[in-house]
């Protein structure tokens, strides 16, 4: 199959990217983009009517343990080791409304 891409589009899809494109660079392209475009063709002529629309290749299954209540920390203890604390939460420093 010849490649239906041309250095003018090639030129064209650059120039709309606003991509500045040495000679080399186009040649190249046009070769590389041409056979993405031709595998495009190959994939898009093939008969898909039975196959069922995936969003995933490998059929998934929740792979997260159940939530379940579990004993946890005590607030005191956890507030005893951050840096600052105030009532009864971590205290951080503000980022908004301050000026540089």
């Amino acid at each position: 199959m010849s490649n239906p891409l041309t250095r003018a589009d090639v030129e064209h899809v650059a120039k709309l990217a606003r991509l500045a494109l040495s000679e080399e660079e186009v040649e190249q392209f046009t070769v590389q983009l041409g056979a993405i475009l031709e595998h495009a063709a190959d994939v898009a002529a093939l008969d898909t009517s039975g196959v069922p629309p995936t969003s995933h290749p490998i059929p998934l299954s929740n792979v997260l343990r159940p939530d379940e209540v579990r004993p946890t920390l005590e607030r005191d203890d956890v507030l005893a080791m951050a840096p600052a604390e105030e009532d009864g939460r971590f205290r951080v420093p503000r980022i908004l409304g301050e000026e540089t």
